[in-house]
């Protein structure tokens, strides 16, 4: 019902663009998910605001589970991580022209996440026994998070400040 299936845009089952993200295959996937969100989305929303932060949310969920669905050539897949990397490519982008660290997010957190996304590709992260991973998701997520970022420079949706 929430996964997707070859004959998704045929039936107009739109949800299922976001519905993955709700979808956890483990309790420590959740919990990590959960902490990144309230780590890196605390400070997406109090800078830029609730709206700002639900419209990236969506746009990444959609961006990197399609990506994931086409690219992966599998069905069944769920988790946030997605948007995680959709959250960090954003304030990655923020923050490379603000002069006192918009988010306060230390730069070896983004090569942390880089050097994790890349170790996914590569098999190793799976090969240690942390399950299959949606790698082409988390670099979707990356890729909107990014786009979301520039856009949003040029347009901006609402600041809170």
């Amino acid at each position: 019902m929430f996964s997707f299936e070859q004959t998704f845009y045929e039936n107009s089952q739109w949800w299922r663009l976001i519905t993955p993200m709700f979808i956890h295959f483990s309790f420590a996937h959740l919990a990590f998910n959960c902490l990144w969100i309230y780590i890196l989305g605390e400070k997406i929303e109090k800078f830029d605001g609730s709206f700002v932060f639900f419209c990236l949310v969506i746009f990444s969920a959609i961006f990197s589970n399609s990506l994931q669905f086409f690219w992966s050539n599998t069905s069944l897949f769920g988790g946030l991580s997605g948007v995680i990397y959709a959250l960090i490519g954003f304030c990655m982008v923020n923050e490379m022209d603000s002069p006192y660290g918009r988010y306060d997010i230390p730069p070896g957190l983004y090569l942390f996440m880089i050097i994790w996304l890349v170790l996914g590709f590569l098999g190793i992260v799976e090969m240690f026994g942390f399950g299959a991973v949606a790698n082409f998701a988390h670099l979707g997520g990356l890729i909107s998070g990014i786009i979301f970022a520039v856009v949003y420079k040029f347009f901006p949706l609402y600041r809170s400040n």
